[in-house]
């Protein structure tokens, strides 16, 4: 699994970062990307990106702000004049559809694939191979939510050796034990497949946040997560600032971080008022807290082992 950041930056665009995008590759999964919000020329920065239209199967909005859904119509246009026919869902606060629907309209854009809109609410939680995904509404200006993916546990791998030595040579039947099932041969011996599978591994646990205060919900989607992307759209000492204007500082995303039992943070969200140079208070002000953190910037590949 690879994160791309396609936009880092906060509120509008800026020569260092584009507004708010990022895409998840799962090569593991026939190819699937997932892209999580579509600022404005979002599609343009995936010109330059791993990200192939063509591919992106869902669209998980955090909220409707400008900065995070202005790139979708473009996006969406783009991806039929390439020749796209295979399904595409996009998930968001409720008001995604009519926006998409009237930008849609409005421009007379003919989409040759189905596209399918699902507007969330907090705490709905929903099962999209090979993931769970949980959805709970964050502290924003308007309704903005965070997504915690579970990916599902991978099987066990099937001893091969065993079983050859118990006297079954490779072969179909070796795919049903993969999947735990047991079989019977026709002189009546009995292989079970858990007895030759490994222990199961664990999935992965990826967090994305939308634009948000420091809040408990935060926690709670970024618990023991492999990955949390949190905002960080102000520095350290700027609380009151950052609550003022419902959003987090480098401090408090490490915090959230820090309680949530996270292995690993990555700053985004921006505000163009940091420099490449300030920019690095950020990031150190948050390792004081959590010293697994990371800053995101416009192109920035991050690999979930």
């Amino acid at each position: 699994m690879e994160i791309i950041f396609l936009g880092t930056g906060a509120g509008i665009p800026s020569p260092l970062r584009n507004v708010s995008s990022l895409a998840l590759l799962l090569p593991e999964y026939q190819g699937e990307t997932w892209l999580f919000d579509c600022g404005e020329a979002t599609q343009h920065h995936i010109l330059s990106s791993p990200v192939r239209l063509t591919k992106i199967t869902r669209i998980w909005i955090t909220h409707l702000h400008g900065d995070h859904i202005y790139g979708l119509p473009g996006l969406l246009g783009s991806r039929s004049f390439q020749g796209a026919e295979t399904p595409l869902t996009v998930y968001g606060p409720r008001g995604i559809q009519t926006f998409i629907e009237t930008t849609l309209q409005t421009s007379y854009t003919y989409l040759r694939y189905p596209l399918n809109i699902v507007e969330i609410e907090d705490h709905m939680q929903i099962t999209v191979p090979p993931f769970d995904v949980t959805i709970r509404l964050l502290e924003h200006g308007i309704p903005s939510y965070g997504y915690r993916l579970e990916e599902h546990p991978q099987p066990g791998t099937l001893n091969a050796k065993k079983l050859l030595a118990d006297g079954l040579p490779p072969g179909p039947l070796y795919q049903s034990l993969k999947r735990g099932e047991t079989i019977t041969l026709p002189d009546g011996r009995t292989f079970c497949g858990k007895d030759y599978l490994s222990t199961p591994k664990l999935g992965k646990i990826i967090s994305i946040l939308g634009d948000t205060r420091f809040t408990e919900a935060s926690i709670q989607l970024a618990e023991q997560a492999n990955l949390l992307i949190h905002e960080s759209t102000y520095g350290a000492g700027q609380e009151s600032l950052a609550f003022q204007h419902h959003h987090a500082t480098c401090t408090q995303a490490a915090e959230v971080a820090l309680r949530a039992g996270a292995k690993s943070l990555i700053l985004n969200h921006i505000s163009s008022r940091f420099t490449d140079e300030t920019a690095t208070d950020l990031i150190t002000s948050a390792q004081n807290i959590f010293p697994q953190t990371q800053l995101a910037h416009d192109g920035y590949s991050y690999t979930i082992y």
